[in-house]
């Protein structure tokens, strides 16, 4: 069996998930080698989907065999067909049954298909096929903002056992997108317990993103309560813990490691300590005192850096230095303390958005300022972004179509019938159709068009990419492709930008923007012997989805109260996002609202650090390749 180290803290979720199923290959082939099953308790949602891809790449690249593994899942909605886009029974064949050598018989999901009074005993039976295939060796896990494991919601008791339960509505919200809705969310679901799961010989927990921080740091270091479930954990004899730096940012060791050992006082670490005592102490940079260090665990810091007045004083000049009116940088002035050089001037900027309405959330009022201060500004819309728009909308705009065409005597009423039909879904598990998705993607592409005309971007400047991996029709994308990444190298190398503009908010429901960047990064590796690429800055935006906090930011842009409601009105050009987004995430507030708050807090932060006040911030960080 593997190792058991508690936490493992990866810069990446690819790198941990690789990890977890190199952990799995090992537990598999340690077991057969002794002549032995092994039995899994596998997770459903989007945290395993990378561990799955390793593991059938390890079956059909180095030979990794499933024949002589057993699997249990752990929950499935109900009700549910197990063919449903929304079915856990599916997404398992999806992502690994249908790609390994498992034997069908020796796999187990919940069904969510039984007679409401068949589940008491279908549970217990599940139960005892578990106990009789020698309990579970290994149990993955994803956890839920609720802090739930499985579908083991506030409330499951240590001992409970698999069941049926009742969702938490934070849970169903989550889910929202998958079903078209909240409102389509089934109510109930068929779980392993708590119990069940702590059963396992080994347990594998795995979070990424900073939206899972939250919880993370509740689960892990919190008091021990059913009113987080995952809490329980703790006190389970072999679990090991695997995330990216970004759920584990909440956790003492990551947030405060100053707190819990002996640090390296470089230039980072110094900034963020400097920045917690002051919202710890609720004094700006330069009123710190020695005391104010000492009392607060961080005497080695004074010692290493010669005392609170220089460590102040360093601190506030390089986060001051960050601000900048200017993103293309100001030309005629000495830039050895900007973010951005002077020259040349103009750049040519490119912004990437990976829907078509990141850019102007994210930044929208950096975008106008750099097309205000003459810099010739590009946008690139990686994806059409038509599985965002509700059929609704598409009716309205059809009925209005029809109503013009009326008008003048010439209505296209097999258009029409043909969009009727289109819309004429019968059930939620269909997906649009080539016309539908056409349509949709036409109103984003139009809406699009309209926020960069009001921003002031020519039309030859707009370039609409239609990554492959997003065009499947369904929620659930395929992998980044070679084609993706080569339309990115081509564009890259026809602008031959001076600084590019991309997303780095990650935190997106179903992981467009992670695959979107990773597009960027990889054509950027490929560019890496162009003439242009060696003098080019690549810039990361957030704000839709998080904010960076503000030891990460290198670019801080301000905005005045005009240039935010600017901001806002670009971002109204995107009526099919307005009122109720179809993909909210956690987040029920509209996308201006989420960015009008995290662009009005940043400044609040800086604020009170003693930095000048302003109405808001978009802040950047600087990628470097």
């Amino acid at each position: 069996m593997t190792t058991n180290n508690p936490l493992q803290v990866f810069d990446t979720a690819l790198d941990a998930s690789r990890q977890v199923a190199r952990d799995i290959a090992t537990a598999i082939k340690q077991k057969n080698e002794s002549g032995q099953y092994c039995v899994l308790g596998l997770a459903t949602g989007s945290t395993p989907k990378s561990v799955y891809a390793e593991l059938v790449r390890m079956h059909q690249k180095e030979g990794l065999s499933f024949k002589k593994v057993i699997t249990f899942n752990l929950d499935e909605y109900y009700p549910m067909d197990p063919k449903a886009i929304q079915s856990y029974h599916r997404f398992m064949h999806e992502h690994l049954f249908d790609h390994v050598d498992i034997p069908s018989d020796q796999t187990h999901v919940p069904d969510g298909q039984l007679k409401e009074e068949d589940i008491g005993a279908y549970c217990a039976q599940y139960e005892q096929a578990i106990a009789e295939a020698g309990g579970l060796d290994i149990q993955v896990l994803g956890i839920g903002r609720t802090g739930h494991i499985g579908f083991n919601e506030p409330g499951s008791g240590r001992k409970s056992k698999t069941r049926l339960i009742s969702l938490d509505r934070i849970t169903k919200l989550d889910a929202a997108s998958d079903f078209n809705g909240a409102e389509n969310v089934p109510n109930r679901a068929i779980t392993m317990g708590v119990g069940t799961i702590l059963k396992a010989k080994k347990v594998i927990l795995m979070a990424w993103g900073e939206g899972k921080s939250e919880i993370i740091k509740k689960a892990l270091e919190g008091p021990v309560t059913d009113q987080i479930p995952a809490t329980f954990l703790q006190q389970h004899p072999d679990t090991s813990v695997f995330l990216d730096r970004a759920a584990a940012s909440d956790l003492v060791a990551y947030a405060t490691p100053w707190l819990t050992r002996t640090v390296d006082w470089e230039l980072d670490m110094v900034k963020k300590a400097v920045i917690w005592l002051c919202y710890k102490t609720q004094k700006p940079i330069l009123k710190l005192t020695e005391n104010d260090y000492a009392e607060n665990g961080l005497e080695s810091l004074l010692s290493a850096h010669n005392g609170a007045y220089a460590i102040n004083l360093d601190i506030f000049n390089k986060i001051q230095r960050t601000i900048t009116g200017w993103p293309g940088g100001k030309p005629g002035v000495d830039d050895e303390y900007r973010p951005e050089r002077s020259t040349p001037m103009p750049k040519r900027s490119l912004i990437f958005s990976p829907h078509p309405d990141d850019d102007v959330i994210s930044m929208g009022g950096t975008f106008k300022r750099l097309v205000d201060q003459g810099h010739q500004v590009h946008v690139a819309y990686q994806t059409s972004g038509n599985i965002a728009v509700f059929d609704d909308y598409v009716v309205q705009l059809i009925d209005l179509f029809d109503e013009i065409n009326h008008m003048e005597g010439t209505m296209d009423k097999d258009l029409s019938k043909m969009v009727n039909l289109a819309l004429d879904k019968s059930n939620l598990d269909e997906m649009d159709g080539e016309l539908l998705r056409n349509l949709k993607g036409l109103i984003r592409k139009c809406e699009a068009k309209a926020a960069c005309r009001f921003v002031g971007v020519p039309a030859e400047r707009i370039h609409f990419m239609n990554l492959p991996f997003y065009e499947t029709g369904t929620i659930k994308k395929n992998p980044l492709g070679d084609e993706d990444v080569a339309k990115t190298v081509a564009l890259l190398n026809e602008i031959k930008p001076h600084q590019i503009f991309a997303a780095g908010d990650l935190s997106d429901p179903h992981g467009t923007h992670r695959v979107c960047l990773e597009a960027i990064t990889q054509a950027l590796k490929q560019c890496a012997d162009q003439p242009w690429f060696k003098s080019c800055y690549v810039w990361l935006y957030r704000g839709a989805w998080q904010e960076w906090p503000i030891e990460a930011i290198d670019m801080a842009v301000p905005l005045s109260p005009s240039e935010v409601f600017s901001k806002r009105k670009a971002i109204f050009k995107h009526q099919s996002q307005k009122d109720a987004p179809v993909f909210p995430g956690p987040d029920n507030r509209e996308f201006w609202q989420r960015a009008e708050e995290r662009n009005a807090h940043t400044a609040e932060l800086y604020d009170r650090l003693g930095l000048p006040e302003y109405q808001a911030i978009e802040a950047f960080q600087r990628l470097k390749i």
